[in-house]
């Protein structure tokens, strides 16, 4: 598009959005949408995904005015969340990242067309390099010309619609994170030497990137007179840590790339954005708009197809063979076409269910290789899907520890401080080493009716007015009910205290706990195994639940279970319904046949997440050439 007919597509569009209505004053459940952009050019590249033309920008925002929807600043946003001025209805924050020149010659004149403000965030290391100098750009060199200078910054800034935020000095690039060297986001990530075999300390981060913010901040107030007062995340990668590093440094708002709304609850420090991509059409524009506005909490509430990895089944001491099977998982999950992995971070050979040792570095157990941060990284990059870390709850044999559940001598005692301490230790440590988007807490968090009778945990029925041995308390209905009432809010307790743990690394956290369908189809079983599906519902993202369709009930067992949990408002939109693919032994292979029928039965009933366990690459289990028909979450999984 030349300049001129860019000139008269504005003049025409001016004539139109000046005669839109002015905006109208927010209810309380307003929502803020945050739109991320990165690169906009006359003639978008098509090598670069991010990229768009000037005229698709202008149809995208000529499309929200003509829809109601209103612009707003960063200083709206402030003024809502202190109460003196709340933001319009339908409010739309724009974003523009990286700092391109096209920020000052393409977009800038369509901001001051429909006076809409805009966050445009920038890197200071390549505003730093002299002009005719090459600028290091995701490990390729382009020309400095290819960025604003400090000019055209500055007269952005003066018009009053624009605001400059911080995106890093020098963090926008990845550094390798594991000692099989794959690069991941250098702000949210402990550097691996591969000279010394060892990772950079957390301290040794956290002081890494808090000069960085430092330097790059002084740089904005030096060349603008004002100090930023949004942080824009590279890759849109952070943890909690990271916010309160950039809060303290004056910068209140976080742009992050989480997907959603933003209600008026939503943490200013994890403000989320839509990325718009390349591709994306007015149609696509339209569809996420109405989804996230649709979204009770902010965030769409969309389907999922889940398969579990085991590392054990691919692991090899040999690197060439781990990287041959590892790529084989890749493209089998690729063209099963599943959304989620349920990623094992623990080792377990003989299917035993307790974590004998550990595929990540950590303080208490062996650890059998460092490769959950490989394999998750491989699989989020590779195939993009949603990785859940999948742990027990309880059942960790650690090297000489005796606070074991009295009763069950593989799982450790919630009711133990020190078993406590220990399991948070561990899933700290595997939150501190890796990225992942969920966490999956398997069914070994239950407490049966002979269970547990050690000293603290005796000590707390007392506290809660029980008597003091396992036998008194059973022989009364009454205190065998308030016994097993505190067993399952003691289970709740911890693993609500380990999400939250696990929260301040990786912030966008989902968590799923593993129940017997038996809670389900038999509430009275809460007495003998600590778990309510209720309680589950209203404190977990999601209830994995193992559907056995060949149960005694038949195949009305999975209908059944199906019903009972459809009987609980809102229950399907948080219930996996998992099925397995090997028999009640583990030792036969359910036919792909039956397996594709019984998603097809929960698909039509209305399921919205199904998953399958165990899936097998090297046997073909279950058939991927059938299977994937009725399983993929892609339009066309034949392709």
């Amino acid at each position: 598009m030349t300049r001129h007919l860019l000139n008269t597509l504005i003049g025409l569009l001016l004539l139109i959005t000046a005669t839109l209505a002015q905006p109208a004053l927010a209810a309380d459940d307003s929502r803020l949408i945050v739109l991320c952009y990165h690169e906009v050019e006359q003639n978008a590249q098509p090598d670069d995904p991010y990229s768009i033309d000037v005229e698709g920008l202008v149809r995208q925002l000529e499309w929200m005015r003509g829809r109601g929807y209103r612009f707003v600043s960063v200083d709206d946003v402030l003024a809502d969340r202190a109460g003196t001025r709340p933001l319009p209805q339908k409010a739309v924050l724009l974003t523009f990242d990286d700092g391109y020149e096209s920020a000052y010659t393409h977009v800038f004149p369509i901001l001051k067309l429909f006076k809409a403000p805009a966050v445009i965030a920038l890197v200071g290391s390549w505003l730093d390099v002299p002009p005719g100098v090459q600028v290091n750009y995701g490990g390729k060199k382009v020309p400095r010309a290819n960025f604003l200078s400090w000019p055209q910054i500055r007269e952005m800034q003066a018009s009053g619609l624009v605001e400059i935020a911080n995106h890093s000095y020098d963090l926008h690039y990845g550094q390798i994170a594991n000692p099989q060297g794959n690069e991941e986001p250098a702000a949210s990530t402990q550097h691996y030497d591969s000279k010394t075999g060892k990772y950079e300390s957390r301290d040794q981060m956290l002081a890494r990137v808090r000069a960085d913010l430092v330097r790059n901040s002084e740089l904005i107030r030096r060349e603008t007179s004002k100090v930023p007062r949004v942080m824009v995340w590279p890759y849109g990668s952070y943890t909690q840590e990271l916010t309160d590093i950039a809060s303290s440094l004056g910068m209140p708002i976080t742009l992050t790339l989480d997907d959603g709304t933003n209600l008026h609850s939503t943490p200013l420090t994890t403000m989320r954005r839509l990325l718009i991509d390349a591709s994306m059409t007015l149609k696509d524009l339209a569809y996420e708009f109405k989804s996230q506005e649709a979204a009770p909490d902010g965030q769409p509430l969309r389907p999922s197809r889940a398969m579990r990895v085991s590392i054990d089944s691919i692991y090899d001491p040999d690197p060439t063979v781990f990287n041959n099977n590892l790529g084989r998982v890749l493209d089998r999950v690729l063209a099963m076409g599943a959304s989620v992995v349920y990623l094992q971070a623990y080792s377990d050979p003989t299917n035993s269910g307790t974590a004998q040792a550990l595929y990540f570095p950590n303080r208490h157990m062996p650890m059998r290789a460092d490769l959950f941060n490989r394999v998750a990284w491989q699989l989020q990059t590779r195939t993009e899907v949603e990785v859940y870390a999948w742990l027990p709850l309880l059942a960790f044999k650690l090297p000489g520890n005796d606070q074991l559940v009295s009763g069950a001598s593989s799982r450790l005692s919630p009711y133990s401080p020190a078993a406590r301490a220990v399991i948070q230790d561990i899933y700290e440590d595997l939150s501190r080493s890796s990225r992942f988007t969920g966490l999956l807490m398997q069914d070994d968090g239950q407490l049966n009716d002979q269970e547990d009778a050690g000293p603290d945990a005796l000590r707390a029925y007392r506290e809660r007015g029980l008597p003091g041995s396992l036998e008194q308390i059973r022989q009364n209905p009454k205190t065998l009910a308030r016994w097993s009432e505190g067993k399952t809010e003691q289970l709740n307790d911890f693993s609500l205290e380990l999400a939250k743990l696990v929260r301040r690394y990786q912030s966008t956290l989902h968590v799923a706990r593993t129940l017997s369908p038996n809670v389900v189809l038999h509430p009275e079983s809460q007495l003998w195994l600590g778990q309510s599906f209720d309680k589950s519902l209203s404190n977990y993202d999601y209830t994995v639940m193992t559907t056995v369709p060949r149960s005694a009930g038949g195949e009305d067992g999975m209908l059944a279970l199906f019903q009972a949990v459809a009987s609980r408002p809102g229950a399907l939109e948080k219930t996996v319904f998992e099925l397995p693919s090997l028999d009640g032994r583990g030792n036969t292979s359910v036919p792909t046949e039956a397996l594709a029928r019984h998603v097809v039965d929960l698909h039509t009933w209305g399921a919205r997440h199904i998953a399958y366990n165990p899936d097998d690459p090297f046997q073909d289990n279950p058939s991927l050439a059938r299977f994937k028909r009725v399983f993929s979450m892609k339009s066309e999984p034949e392709r």
